[in-house]
């Protein structure tokens, strides 16, 4: 005794259910921004760093509808030291990239999100690996 499946494609499971192709276009376009794999290699490079100097104790990652999130703590139950912000539709205006402060205030926005990091590497202490 063989069971066979029939799987049916992504359009023809909308249309059996009686989905429009409307509808069926906007759950395409309902997708989340994220940051890729190159952006968070970067992000996360620093962010080792400075948990290495014992700067930095946790951080969260949020991916938003149009925007993603990368959020740098002191201590966990804390607000967020630092916000690295990326957000597609601002490409031609002012920068995709933008870092928030503690105090919510953009301390620097750009295109190129290598450069935006620099801000936050600047420190005092010297690193110092046991």
């Amino acid at each position: 005794m063989n069971n066979i499946l029939k799987i049916l494609n992504f359009t023809d499971n909308h249309k059996r259910l009686g989905i429009s192709s409307k509808k069926s276009k906007e759950l395409h376009t309902n997708k989340l921004t994220a940051f890729s794999r190159e952006e968070l290699n970067q992000i996360l490079t620093l962010y080792g760093r400075k948990v290495v100097s014992g700067e930095w104790k946790d951080y969260a990652i949020d991916t938003l509808k149009d925007q993603a999130v990368f959020s740098v703590y002191r201590k966990t139950n804390e607000i967020p030291q630092f916000t690295i912000i990326k957000i597609p539709k601002l490409r031609h205006s002012n920068g995709v990239y933008q870092i928030k402060g503690q105090d919510g205030r953009i301390l620097k926005r750009g295109s190129e999100l290598s450069n935006l990091l620099k801000i936050l590497e600047k420190d005092t202490k010297r690193y110092k690996i046991i």
